[in-house]
């Protein structure tokens, strides 16, 4: 790889991408009911990666279990066997590991909020649950009722919200579909309500996070990415407030591939510089080994009327922004229609960068 002397290709990569992790955090879920409720078919329906099956799982207690996958930014913490006899000695086990992750300084460590899952064909709330969700809530964990298995509600749902006063909402929820007797088809349900109401209490720093590691709803990838693309691109005004000459034009290359890493972590992409190297890579000239500062911004500004005649004259901070602007959200627009085909899971580096490609190419045609 060339690199020029006034432009790290390397470094600035490998900034990008920490910094992009870094902002995006890891989220904690912990996730409880009884054996047979349905929180494997749960977390796989909510979440990428087919996570339940395909996540490596470790134990934290007796009776609990880490759910995590390299790439995803969730932890999913599996508390098992609250139909035991013995539930008490769970208790106070959970109590303990709860307690010592709310010590961490790392808010990163913390447990963020908790789904206590109950079948609907129960029909019944166990004291196990009841005494689960006030330990949570003595640790000012968020707790939502996740009614599971949902084809009739009956009044149960007001019941659940009865007997557990405390949690902050109860979701009646259908991970997959479900053939009744007869050929009636129940489709999946519920499922949007849960990732929104767990949107709502999931810290603000940790948003991002969560966002990343479901699939259901790519609105909220979508919602945090633009988030992103407008601090990028007052970042870019500001560096061209005072017009700069287009040989300093490179400057501004830091902020855009910032913005690209942090996209592309709020989508749930796996990044690292060799993801970026390929997404940039894709629409540049020079593909061959040439990352030259000076040959990325020449090759980005096609995407901007008259940005031929920027190339030996001054670059102002509206058409930084203008440029950041149209480049984010192209990038946006590839990762929607990507991540939509996928059913929410993540497409391939390559899927990536062929249609970013191809939609840069169109932008840039459209420009001229």
């Amino acid at each position: 790889m060339i690199v020029t002397e006034d432009f790290n290709f390397e470094d600035v990569m490998k900034k990008a991408v920490n910094e992009a992790l870094k902002e995006r955090g890891h989220v904690n879920v912990l996730i409880a009911g009884k054996t047979g409720v349905g929180k494997s078919t749960l977390i796989n329906a909510v979440f990428q990666g087919n996570l339940a099956t395909t996540g490596q799982g470790r134990p934290v207690t007796q009776e609990t279990k880490e759910i995590k996958k390299e790439g995803i930014p969730i932890s999913i913490f599996d508390t098992r066997g609250l139909e035991i006899a013995d539930f008490s000695e769970t208790l106070i086990s959970l109590k303990q590991f709860v307690s010592e992750r709310a010590r961490s300084n790392d808010s990163n460590q913390h447990i963020h909020v908790a789904w206590i899952c109950i079948s609907e064909g129960s029909r019944r709330v166990e004291r196990a649950e009841e005494k689960l969700v006030k330990m949570l809530e003595d640790r000012n964990i968020p707790v939502i009722a996740v009614i599971t298995k949902a084809n009739a509600d009956k009044g149960f749902r007001a019941e659940v919200l009865k007997l557990l006063p405390t949690v902050g909402n109860a979701v009646r929820v259908r991970a997959i579909e479900e053939e009744l007797d007869g050929g009636i088809i129940l489709p999946p349900m519920g499922l949007h309500d849960l990732v929104d109401l767990t949107m709502q209490v999931v810290p603000e720093g940790l948003k991002r996070a969560f966002a990343a590691a479901q699939k259901i709803d790519i609105e909220l990838k979508k919602t945090q990415s633009h988030a992103i693309v407008v601090g990028a691109a007052v970042s870019a005004a500001a560096m061209g407030a005072v017009p700069i000459p287009f040989s300093d034009a490179v400057a501004i290359l830091p902020i855009q591939f910032g913005m690209l890493a942090g996209i592309s972590a709020t989508f749930g992409l796996s990044v690292d510089k060799n993801f970026l190297y390929t997404i940039i890579g894709s629409v540049i000239a020079g593909v061959g080994g040439t990352f030259a500062g000076k040959a990325i911004v020449a090759s980005l500004l096609k995407m901007l009327p008259g940005a031929g005649s920027l190339a030996g004259g001054t670059i102002s901070g509206a058409t930084a922004a203008l440029l950041t602007t149209t480049i984010g959200e192209a990038y946006i627009a590839v990762l929607v229609m990507l991540f939509t085909q996928n059913n929410g899971e993540q497409p391939k580096p390559e899927e990536v960068a062929d249609a970013f490609r191809k939609e840069y190419s169109q932008l840039a045609t459209i420009k001229k």
